[in-house]
């Protein structure tokens, strides 16, 4: 035989690697691809291969294990097929993704989580909601976070240590990354009609935390009410309350909020999502927003959340209220919904008169958000990747909320549902005769997360329930609000 026509696996070397310590007479052998590509998801799932490392060439971990090269290479493609790998040319076959861990011993079962809603929401509530086990998570305000663009995120971030100094690494501005808040302010002038100086921006760690510097610096200010949409994001509520801030009800109906409500209301200060209301998912009016300039110009503050301003399907873009009203208004918005809310990335713009005060705020809560994630954020801004990510999540949310709104015409024909032009969620609306909270309670019983409108609300209110779609595929859409008319269908 010509030995250079033999196979690889043929001889008396131990077919093994140093790599992973990969033992190949383990595998069986009629299946070594999938055994090595089951070995490599361990690796990856227990964080010997941490993302961004780089996988052996396909030729010398062949050479390794004795084994034709075309075992190595299906094993990759598999990988690749399922996200958890992508080649780079020259430089290689490296790790973009951690699955969760495969086989090993089973975990102990978890301990019984607190029931959300068994008592009026407290701060709580929000954890308690995700800690809760469930099939099916059709909880609001969560984008496709299984289309977060790792691919570039990697590529930025490589691109950013490579240029950085020694210098960049200590402490930063307080207010941010000079390239961040140089992208925003140019993100802002071409999606949200906003101008800006870079100097005005300020990091923060999403709007949760501008809520809380906006509350601080009014308190500051004599300020001890804040008007806030009913029914209103609870979230944004509890941050302000937390921070010391009266919260009274301002009534929303079809044109956004009651501005007249506002001004009988005496509140020097109101938190707005005129853009997208949530959760009834309607755009302040026209009038609305002339009679809202004329409340500001008298002394009035604006607190603005861009809620979802970006995600919208067939509707022209509304500009933001900041772009009419900049002396009047702090403005802000994250990424959470545009990348994911891990980023805790987001930004704040206030009037000029209280710029200083608000950079105190953050420099005491904090000492500035992280520099690193800005810097990649800010590439991805400025490259354009972060405009093609949004464009082709936007293909993708439109389709998954066709499929709830096709799905709850089938198993909810009588609810009323609001909010569908933009967004990430949908407000259902039910006929009397059910406690929302009750049939929240019920559908997570049946395996699915959903928000009952309650919550969300001051005064008494239809009862209704708040469907996030973003976040999963068309078909678990469709059987969660199955089971959400199951479960209404039960309690009737």
């Amino acid at each position: 035989m010509n030995r250079s026509n033999r196979a690889p696996d043929e001889g008396s070397k131990p077919a093994g690697a140093d790599f992973l310590q990969l033992d190949l007479t383990q595998a069986p052998r009629g299946g070594r691809a999938d055994w090595l590509a089951d070995r490599l998801r361990e690796a990856i799932g227990d964080g010997r291969l941490p993302v961004g490392s780089r996988l052996p060439a396909t030729r010398v971990l062949a050479a390794e294990l004795r084994v034709s090269r075309g075992v190595v290479t299906t094993a990759y493609e598999r990988l690749v097929e399922d996200g958890h790998v992508a080649g780079r040319g020259r430089a290689g076959t490296v790790v973009v993704a951690v699955p969760p861990p495969a086989g090993g011993a089973p975990a102990p079962p978890p301990e019984p989580a607190p029931d959300p809603f068994a008592a009026a929401p407290d701060g709580a509530v929000f954890e308690r909601l995700r800690a809760a086990r469930a099939r099916i998570d059709l909880t609001p305000g969560v984008p496709d976070l299984t289309a977060f663009p790792r691919a570039a995120w990697l590529r930025a971030e490589r691109a950013v240590l490579a240029r950085l100094s020694a210098a960049d690494l200590g402490y930063g501005d307080p207010r941010g990354a000079p390239a961040l808040r140089a992208a925003v302010v140019r993100w802002l002038a071409r999606n949200r009609g906003v101008r800006a100086d870079p100097g005005e921006v300020i990091v923060v760690s999403g709007v949760a935390q501008a809520l809380a510097l906006v509350a601080q610096v009014l308190g500051e200010q004599g300020v001890a009410r804040v008007g806030v949409e009913d029914p209103g994001s609870l979230g944004a509520r509890q941050h302000l309350a937390r921070a010391g801030m009266a919260t009274p009800a301002l009534p929303v109906d079809a044109e956004g909020v009651s501005v007249a409500a506002l001004a009988e209301s005496g509140v020097e200060a109101a938190l707005l999502t005129p853009a997208h209301q949530f959760p009834t998912g309607v755009v302040l009016s026209g009038e609305r927003r002339r009679a809202l300039a004329e409340w500001a110009r008298a002394g009035g503050i604006v607190v603005e959340d861009d809620y979802d301003a970006e995600h919208r399907y067939g509707r022209p873009p509304v500009p933001a209220l900041r772009s009419l009203l900049p002396e009047s208004t702090c403005y802000t918005g994250s990424v959470s919904k545009l990348l994911a809310p891990a980023l805790r990335l987001g930004w704040l713009l206030v009037p000029r008169r209280l710029h200083a005060a608000a950079v105190a705020a953050k420099r005491f809560a904090d000492l500035g958000s992280a520099v690193l994630p800005q810097l990649v954020l800010a590439r991805l801004m400025d490259s354009g990747e972060l405009e093609r990510h949004l464009r082709a999540v936007r293909r993708r949310h439109r389709h998954r909320r066709d499929a709830m709104v096709a799905a709850l015409a089938e198993h909810l024909p009588g609810a009323a549902v609001h909010g569908a032009a933009a967004g990430l969620h949908l407000l259902v609306t039910l006929p009397p005769g059910v406690g929302d909270t009750a049939l929240a309670a019920a559908c997570l019983e049946r395996g699915v997360k959903v928000q009952p409108l309650s919550w969300h609300a001051q005064r008494p209110q239809p009862p209704g329930l708040v469907l996030g779609y973003g976040a999963r595929p068309p078909g678990e859409i469709a059987e969660g609000v199955a089971a959400v008319g199951a479960a209404l269908r039960a309690l009737r």
